[in-house]
């Protein structure tokens, strides 16, 4: 078995492994955490061979797999043909998010959603900017250029990751949007929000618990945005810990990939039919034209549509912290073991 340790590393000296003398030389690489991206992990995954190649004598493996979080994903099926790779997939970043916000359902930390008083159209928390998350740029500009009325954003001068303005990371998109740069020029940058600087990281942890009550909406920028696979980490499951409504951009279908897993969306109160729009940077564009419409209502009108979500918001947050959605993920997890273990038998 090989795997990368610390998470959140994905170079070959990362890279670690567990095996033995008996099994005729199969293995299995647990890319579980990441999404993958082939020009970047490369080189990581030609190290997974050479090792194996290397511990066993050249030997090649009579089967070899690669374990990812990633559904329906053309980039796994690629590197599949590259490696001759049989695939298994489970939901890592489900398992992640329970671990992480377990407990929270037992704090006072937000009013009770029948308590709530919403004033606020949605709340987008921005931090890397760059690399492969350059759509939270595309999406920043679209909200940015929208003028924002009664909503909370988060955006970085400087994306703290790649260590470049955002004005300048924005050139990439101008022959699309000629006006990008001049956008996020004149937006006085940075925006953090009230009691928040430098963007502070919070993955494995809720927080905004003030701002969030105030707020209809969450829009959760996912970590996977382009291309056909789906890819959904923790940050989906924040607004559903907080008892609260979500856009979620991310690759389309991944509102369909979530509610596979029992939990339910808002298209019977919003337009969701971004979520199966493929051409990406449209998919982008009618995401900012809902947040438009959200921004755009009063006060009264989004108390109204706050209380439209809530069979939608209360039925994700028992199943998240009910254990139905657990049950759902052992019984997913259990299942690929069991089929592991029926294609690797000897």
């Amino acid at each position: 078995m090989f795997f990368c340790d610390p998470p959140g590393r994905t170079d070959p000296d990362a890279l670690h492994n567990f095996g033995r003398d008996d099994i005729e030389y199969n293995y299995i690489f647990f890319h579980d955490q990441e999404p993958i991206h082939l020009d970047l992990h490369r080189p990581l995954f030609d190290d997974v061979v050479r090792r194996n190649k290397d511990i066993n004598h050249h030997q090649r493996a009579v089967n070899q797999a690669i374990i990812t979080s990633e559904w329906s994903s053309e980039v796994v099926d690629e590197i599949c043909k590259i490696y001759d790779w049989q695939h298994y997939y489970y939901f890592y970043h489900g398992w992640a998010a329970l671990d992480w916000y377990r407990g929270y359902h037992r704090t006072w930390l937000m009013p009770q959603p029948e308590q709530r008083v919403i004033t606020k159209s949605f709340i987008a928390p921005n931090r890397i900017v760059g690399g492969k998350r350059d759509h939270r740029i595309l999406l920043l500009y679209h909200m940015l250029r929208n003028q924002r009325r009664q909503a909370w954003i988060s955006c970085p001068e400087v994306c703290p990751y790649e260590k470049q303005s955002i004005v300048d990371l924005s050139q990439k998109f101008s022959t699309r949007y000629s006006d990008i740069g001049q956008v996020f020029q004149q937006a006085n940058l940075p925006w953090d929000f009230p009691g928040e600087t430098d963007h502070p990281m919070h993955s494995c942890w809720l927080s905004l618990f003030d701002l969030c009550s105030e707020t209809l909406a969450y829009v959760v920028t996912e970590t996977v945005y382009f291309g056909r696979r789906n890819h959904i980490t923790e940050k989906t499951f924040k607004p559903i810990c907080q008892h609260m409504p979500f856009v979620l951009a991310s690759a389309a279908g991944s509102l369909e990939y979530l509610c596979r897993y029992g939990f339910q969306t808002f298209g019977s109160v919003w337009d969701e039919s971004y979520d199966q729009e493929t051409d990406d940077l449209l998919r982008l564009e009618k995401i900012a034209a809902l947040l438009q419409d959200l921004d755009s209502q009063s006060p009264r009108d989004l108390q109204q549509i706050y209380q439209a979500t809530l069979p939608a918001v209360q039925h994700n947050y028992r199943h998240f912290y009910g254990g139905d959605f657990e049950r759902l993920l052992w019984a997913e997890l259990t299942a690929m073991l069991d089929q592991i273990q029926h294609d690797f038998r000897v």
